[in-house]
């Protein structure tokens, strides 16, 4: 039993169970030795279904995203799995199809009770997000956007970033620079916009409505916004991800345009795809599997009952350079 291990050990129950459950626990390396010999010579086993009987929990939390082999949710997802694993829960991952409505999913999964928090990483509007939330029985967390009225949110400074990728674009000498958009009513999207922006306006540059398409987070959508941007000939591009940078490499090759020897291309986010595109990208690294651990601590911390920290807005973490980007030798 649990309380012959702390017996064994010197120790209150307590910090026996979150030390064998691998919860974060304030002790000394001394004393968690002391507690995992203990459980180990009294061939201690926690009895997880028991104590989620006890506690009226799953210890499972779920995470619904919108796209699984978009690189921005399978690294939150990883970070988030690691955060989970570390404090004795399972994750869950939900995919949201194309066309589903978090308030749909909500209802269905919240009544089955299969999870003691939600992590929602959603592609709705902010004010049918907002009525979702609202029928929620359990707590959660909104991971990748900020929403007013909603205290706990995970999110990237995405002005940030679009400034950093704008502004390596203008060292190199370009002044005609397009922007590649994501959706443009949605939370994402309108902070890389007012970035690119500011980095334009602080350059002393105008902004031109001909250098912006809307391409949205796929392939498809950033191939035809760079079809769309073409005519107005840029000479150099920031694509606001890095799944719609690769679409729009596909459009550049056929139309007969060199990357960089024409036109430059940076893009928001990191991944492998980054590197095996041709040319390989340069890109604005993001902080995704931080955003996923810190949003998953504070769920678990409102879960528990514990005083949960509002997760932060998370910087950008620096260029990473490739051979999509070089200086600009001809005539604007």
């Amino acid at each position: 039993m649990l309380a012959d291990v702390a017996r064994e050990a010197g120790v209150d129950p307590s910090t026996a169970s979150r030390v064998l459950r691998g919860t974060v626990a304030r002790v000394s390396p001394e004393t968690r030795k002391r507690i995992e010999e203990a459980a180990q010579r009294l061939a201690y086993h926690a009895n997880a279904t028991a104590r989620a009987l006890r506690l009226a929990r799953t210890e499972a939390i779920g995470m619904v995203v919108p796209q699984l082999d978009n690189p921005v949710f399978s690294t939150t997802i990883g970070g988030a799995q690691r955060a989970a694993e570390e404090a004795g829960y399972a994750l869950l991952i939900v995919h949201q199809e194309p066309g589903a409505s978090t308030a749909d999913l909500a209802r269905r999964l919240d009544a089955s009770r299969r999870v003691d928090g939600w992590l929602i990483a959603a592609a709705d509007e902010d004010a049918a997000l907002r009525d979702a939330l609202a029928t929620l029985a359990v707590p959660y967390v909104v991971l990748n956007r900020q929403m007013q009225g909603v205290p706990f949110c995970a999110a990237l400074d995405n002005a940030a970033a679009a400034r950093m990728a704008v502004e390596h674009l203008l060292s190199l000498g370009h002044r005609r620079i397009g922007h590649l958009a994501g959706r443009l009513q949605g939370y994402n999207g309108m902070g890389r916009l007012l970035g690119y922006q500011q980095a334009l306006q602080a350059a002393g540059l105008a902004t031109h409505p001909e250098l912006v398409a809307e391409a949205g987070y796929t392939v498809g959508g950033g191939a035809e916004g760079m079809r769309r941007l073409l005519p107005a000939r840029p000479t150099a591009i920031f694509a606001a991800t890095l799944v719609a940078a690769a679409g729009a490499l596909r459009s550049l090759h056929e139309a007969g345009w060199g990357v960089p020897h024409d036109i430059s291309l940076i893009a928001m986010h990191d991944g492998p795809v980054a590197e095996l595109v041709h040319p390989p990208l340069t890109t604005v690294r993001m902080p995704t599997s931080r955003m996923g651990q810190v949003a998953t601590e504070a769920l678990i911390a409102l879960i528990e009952g514990r005083g949960a920290e509002r997760p932060a807005i998370l910087a950008p973490e620096g260029l990473i350079l490739r051979a999509s980007t070089a200086p600009w030798t001809g005539n604007d």
